[in-house]
């Protein structure tokens, strides 16, 4: 089952917005710096796997980031909120829109 949510690091002042698999595996992630929710990255692992393949990689997370590597379980020190399929994709959707306007 597919599950969405964000936790803040307050450190870096980032907003992670994340779509997690079953197996807790990080499929989408967002990242939004500063009070002005600046989008750093927008990435997909599936993505990320194409232009690994396709020998793109650097290119790819240049522009949209990578996602996280370890499983969510693992993760130690954040404290997740829930969000619903249709916030996620309005982060995703602005965040993408974002990036690849630059």
């Amino acid at each position: 089952m597919t599950t969405w949510m964000q936790c803040f690091w307050d450190e870096e002042a980032i907003w992670f917005c994340f779509e997690v698999d079953a197996g807790g595996w990080v499929t989408r992630q967002v990242e939004l710096q500063g009070s002005e929710l600046t989008p750093i990255a927008a990435a997909s692992l599936d993505e990320w796997q194409r232009a690994q393949q396709a020998g793109g990689l650097a290119e790819y997370e240049r522009t949209f980031g990578f996602t996280a590597e370890l499983p969510l379980s693992q993760w130690e020190g954040h404290e997740p909120h829930q969000l619903t399929a249709q916030e996620f994709e309005a982060v995703w959707d602005a965040a993408r829109r974002a990036i690849t306007a630059r």
